[in-house]
């Protein structure tokens, strides 16, 4: 089991750099076709207003984002062939609010999709981007924090596990991930014992599991009382110097996600290494 067809969203971020050079770190691993979409947003004026504004005003605006998306995948283009991987570019254009679903519709016909998580100080991209592509693509994807991956990616794995459906297709789909790393942790934070679950040993029925792949897992329980699952999850990564982190992508209403927060959304804003996830 390997990843063949790759894709890695590209745009003006800062961050870009980072993300394109770990999608062609993974091309290179698996022997992959990498796709790079660049999604030019309508920010044009409504339609409106463009009744009073000069055509050739509305032809340089069209022709500037043409322009930047191509630059883009020129950068893009130019690694993908000094690092000799199959690759091909994409321009999709659609309004602001539509970038999540034309990139979850591109992303529909990829193994994994690369995404970047969103940077504070950049506004380039929607805060909620990578979530709302793995929630709405039915694929896995593979976000880059926007400080970079560290030095290396997929050596030393922590797999968030709750017995839940998402985390169950989350270490489905990073099997090929899984497979290469040299060390699997496998954590569960204040499992609780039930039947449709974790069981009475929480964490060793995946690790069995994962383990009849060829893989060798380290179960790891964790106890926090004193904050809360995600920020629980954070700390054991940085305690394993993991570099990885496989999880189930979880989505709610957004009246739920207010009063309850999400773990996904506070792990996508606080990352410091690179997540898999799927929904």
């Amino acid at each position: 089991m390997t990843f063949k067809d790759l894709l890695v969203h590209v745009d003006e971020t800062k961050a870009c750099a980072a993300r394109v050079r770990a999608a062609i770190d993974l091309a290179i691993a698996h022997e992959a076709h990498l796709t790079a979409v660049y999604v030019v947003t309508d920010s044009s004026p409504t339609t409106f207003v463009q009744g009073y504004m000069p055509p050739e005003m509305l032809e340089m605006m069209q022709r500037e984002a043409r322009e930047r998306a191509d630059a883009a995948l020129g950068r893009f283009a130019k690694e993908a062939r000094r690092n000799h991987i199959s690759f091909e570019t994409r321009v999709d254009r659609v309004p602001y609010p539509a970038i999540a679903q034309a990139l979850a519709t591109h992303a529909r016909y990829a193994d994994v999709a690369i995404l970047g998580q969103a940077d504070p100080d950049d506004g380039g991209m929607p805060p909620s981007l990578p979530e709302e592509v793995t929630l709405a693509s039915g694929r896995p994807s593979l976000v880059i924090p926007y400080i970079g991956p560290a030095a290396t990616l997929g050596q030393r794995v922590t797999v968030a596990w709750d017995a839940g459906r998402e985390a169950a297709r989350a270490v489905n789909d990073a099997l090929p991930l899984l497979k290469r790393a040299e060390v699997v942790g496998v954590v569960t934070v204040n499992p609780q014992e039930r039947p449709f679950g974790h069981g009475e040993q929480p964490g060793a029925d995946i690790a069995l599991h994962l383990a009849r792949h060829g893989i060798k897992v380290e179960v790891q329980r964790v106890e926090s009382r004193d904050i809360d699952v995600p920020n629980a999850i954070l700390s054991h990564i940085a305690d394993q110097g993991s570099d990885l982190l496989v999880m189930g992508a979880y989505g709610h209403s957004r009246l739920r996600e207010l009063v309850l927060g999400g773990v996904t959304r506070t792990i996508l804003s606080d990352m410091t290494v690179p997540v898999f996830m799927a929904h």
